[in-house]
């Protein structure tokens, strides 16, 4: 059975941050809040975790993985940003937003798309995410919680415990998240190509 946590939604509890840390060390996967609905994460190098986020949603390995980062700077140690993206994709950060990067060195190969070398990058604007990975000091492998069948993100902590009870390690409850996913944003041939409508604006990528 799942872990239940309930931490303050804009002040969460350091001690409860860290038990969560210290379980995706040890190769947790967990269903988390953000600022566009759950998302399933585990830790970078966890391949069983990577696993067990496609059976969960029913995905081929083709699923392009996104890595929740900390910071800009962050961002850039995992994908190239040309000088053309930079700008457009900082002033967007942090907030609902994916955007689709050719990948570095510094990303497993089972992570980024096997033809184009390409990784999902965002950085969320939630105070749990913030103060998780600013705790675990690197990115989060992650995945929307959109379960088969279902067009959005589950947003109950409680409700995801029900239905993911013998799936995840740990659910964690933090207020109140929309139902929207991110708005993803294609950069891998450095224009900009919506790829998806979400709760970010789209239009600041559009001509």
């Amino acid at each position: 059975m799942a872990r239940f946590l309930d931490l303050h939604p804009v002040d969460p509890q350091p001690r409860l941050v860290a038990q969560v840390v210290e379980a995706l060390r040890d190769d947790a996967l967990i269903a988390y809040p953000t600022d566009s609905g759950y998302a399933l994460g585990c830790r970078l190098g966890n391949r069983d975790g990577k696993d067990r986020i496609l059976r969960i949603r029913q995905l081929d390995d083709k699923h392009h993985f996104t890595l929740m980062c900390a910071d800009f700077s962050q961002l850039g140690h995992f994908v190239h940003v040309s000088n053309h993206a930079f700008r457009s994709v900082k002033s967007a950060t942090p907030g609902p937003y994916t955007f689709i990067l050719p990948a570095t060195r510094e990303v497993p190969k089972q992570l980024m798309h096997p033809k184009k070398k390409t990784v999902g990058v965002r950085i969320p604007e939630h105070p749990f995410v913030e103060a998780l990975l600013a705790e675990l000091g690197e990115p989060l492998l992650t995945s929307s919680l959109i379960l088969p069948g279902e067009t959005e993100p589950r947003t109950i902590g409680w409700e995801v415990k029900e239905d993911l009870d013998h799936d995840v390690d740990i659910v964690i409850e933090a207020g109140e998240t929309p139902a929207v996913p991110t708005t993803v944003v294609d950069w891998s041939e450095d224009v900009p190509e919506v790829a998806r409508r979400g709760a970010g604006d789209p239009s600041r990528f559009e001509d």
